[in-house]
């Protein structure tokens, strides 16, 4: 039997230069997209901002004493409902029992030059009150919540801007 060599092992073959994947400048662009997409969503941000406050629980601290102790409270609410707004004070409603205190408009949207008006007598009468608590419920619209914090937040119109109750709590109803 004879032997026979095959050319292709005796040839020894090349190896077959296989260059590094350089991935830097992938990684220098993708480091420059993360920088820029967290600043633009830090900035972008405060635009869309509205200082509103969750509700406390319990009551105040033995330590903490209260500013104004011989005036009258006021624990003003505005509750949101398919019915109007209903305003409330002192957990007495202001309008006559069952029926909203401000009730929709005859198209069937919210009257909400009618609620501003309601807040600035508010306002006239407590001038030192700051607070305010508006609760809605679930099937209310966004923008009825949105357009009625602006409506107790400060007058509406054309007439001089005047804050009237800047610090909203959002409550449940």
């Amino acid at each position: 039997m004879a032997f026979y060599f095959s050319r292709r092992k005796l040839k020894p073959r090349e190896e077959e230069e296989m260059g590094e994947l350089n991935i830097v400048p992938y990684l220098d662009i993708l480091m420059n997209l993360i920088i820029f997409m967290l600043l633009s969503i830090t900035g972008l941000a405060s635009f869309g901002i509205l200082n509103v406050s969750a509700p406390n629980y319990g009551g105040p601290s033995a330590g903490v004493q209260q500013d104004n102790a011989d005036q009258p409270k006021l624990t003003l609410s505005v509750l949101i409902s398919k019915k109007g707004h209903f305003v409330n004070s002192e957990n007495a409603i202001l309008g006559e029992g069952s029926a909203p205190t401000i009730p929709l408009k005859a198209d069937g949207t919210y009257n909400y030059a009618e609620l501003n008006a309601q807040m600035m007598k508010i306002k006239g009468a407590f001038p030192s009150e700051t607070k305010v608590i508006i609760a809605a419920d679930a099937d209310v619209q966004y923008d009825a919540l949105i357009q009625t914090m602006d409506a107790c937040r400060e007058t509406q119109g054309s007439g001089e801007r005047r804050i009237l109750f800047p610090d909203v709590t959002l409550g449940a109803i």
